[in-house]
């Protein structure tokens, strides 16, 4: 495949070991740095289940900053977010529920926000890569709805298109200035083209829609995070009946005030799957500010989190070779890991009490997430749980393989070279994925 695609050999990193013995199989250039892309998430995760606990659970707290009479809050209802990565909408819904259960159907203040137990200080979304309305790039924070997400759906109606939101904010304004041209259903987010206003309230979408597009969806950041709670908050809050009119404002929970109630997330087992099956960047970044803040106390920074890990890996002596962490997801240029330090730490997890956890948050070779659509017809679905990695020019995968014969490998293999992440980089790790196999 190397010579096929003309990659350079030194470009290529890979270490396998075997699982029950720790005997090394393979190494190639192992110890020299690569950037692994996503699949540094299971470091990351790695130290979660360590440090945290696999029963770990999230919280966010509900204050009533007022008097409740008669289903009557008069005043502000104030938020407290711990953190939590995975208030999708419909935990939302669930959350808003409960506060109608405590007996509040109206609110006559206002929705107060407290982000405070995470520091993330003034990020830019789009630093990274130029697009700062791609989900991938979303920037932490402690009180996170719905990844800061909208899905927009696209319909040609005649001569227009007909855009519908989900979840329909009343405060994100839709300025549609498509057309629909006469053609087959193709070319880049099918000639869409996406920008924010100013004032980051509005979306605009331009450009001309294939006629042959029966349907197609896009998903993308919207508002500021706060702006983003309170819209999603009301919305659903109305559409249970509560009364709200009320506007937003940030604030800090009273530090000796019990709260009204504690909403708890699914376990930290439960949502390293959403990490590492489908290589959720933002849901990993907030590991690294949950780290910090629950070992040294709040407020998290993304900075704590890195020297925890670095801490956590030298304490255990697994500090093999140059690492940058960088924001623990991938998402990165500067990232770099070595395989055989990948390896060493993945046998180091298959030794511990959390590690059926740890292997299921994996991606099932030929079967789910970022795998399910690779391997197919094979002898390698079903036998690898792994973490795959994809930038520009750079491919990776780390995990574990069952060979045919029943024996057990740990596996990392990493190549960062140009254009690699257009398929070459697959095409080298199925070669050592079913050569692995017949070991």
């Amino acid at each position: 495949v190397l010579q096929l695609r003309q990659v350079p050999a030194e470009s290529l990193s890979i270490y396998v070991a075997d699982v029950e013995t720790g005997d090394v199989v393979l190494d190639w250039r192992a110890d020299e740095p690569r950037n692994p892309a996503s699949t540094i998430k299971l470091l990351t995760t790695l130290v979660a289940l360590d440090v945290l606990g696999p029963a770990y659970r999230w919280r966010t707290d509900v204050h009533a900053l007022g008097e409740i009479r008669d289903g009557r809050l008069d005043g502000d209802l104030l938020l407290k977010g711990f953190g939590d990565p995975f208030l999708v909408t419909e935990r939302v819904w669930q959350f808003v529920r409960r506060i109608r259960v405590e007996g509040i159907d109206e609110i006559t203040g206002d929705l107060v926000l407290d982000d405070s137990w995470f520091d993330v200080g003034r990020s830019d979304p789009g630093a990274f890569d130029n697009q700062p309305l791609r989900a991938y790039n979303v920037v932490p924070n402690a009180l996170l709805f719905n990844f800061k997400v909208v899905r927009y759906r696209f319909e040609p109606d005649g001569n227009s298109v007909k855009v519908s939101v989900d979840p329909a904010l009343e405060n994100l304004k839709v300025d549609n200035r498509l057309r629909v041209r006469q053609g087959h259903c193709g070319g880049f987010q099918r000639g869409i083209a996406v920008n924010m206003n100013g004032a980051n309230d509005t979306v605009i979408f331009e450009g001309r829609f294939p006629s042959g597009c029966e349907r197609y969806a896009m998903d993308r950041t919207a508002l500021s995070h706060e702006a983003f709670s309170w819209g999603l908050f009301g919305l659903l809050w109305r559409e249970g009946g509560g009364r709200f009119s009320g506007g937003w404002s940030k604030g800090i929970a009273p530090e000796e005030a019990e709260p009204l109630f504690s909403f708890r997330s699914p376990s930290l087992s439960e949502l390293i799957t959403r990490v590492n099956k489908y290589s959720n960047n933002v849901m990993a970044r907030h590991l690294l500010y949950t780290l910090d803040a629950e070992v040294n106390g709040p407020p998290g920074t993304e900075a704590g989190g890195r020297e925890l890990i670095l801490k956590w890996l030298a304490d255990r002596g697994l500090e093999s070779c140059e690492l940058a962490l960088e924001n623990g997801a991938g998402l990165s240029r500067e990232v770099r890991i070595c395989t055989s330090a990948m390896g060493e730490m993945l046998q180091y997890a298959w030794q511990q009490p959390y590690m059926p956890e740890f292997l299921s948050s994996m991606s099932l070779s030929g079967l789910d997430g970022t795998l399910r659509r690779r391997f197919n017809g094979s002898e390698l679905v079903g036998q690898a749980h792994l973490k795959t990695g994809s930038l520009d020019h750079v491919s990776a995968i780390a995990g574990y393989l069952q060979a045919g014969s029943g024996r057990r490998f740990v596996v990392a293999a990493m190549v960062n070279h140009d254009d690699v992440h257009r398929g070459p980089g697959e095409e080298l790790q199925e070669a050592l994925l079913r050569w692995l196999y017949e070991q």
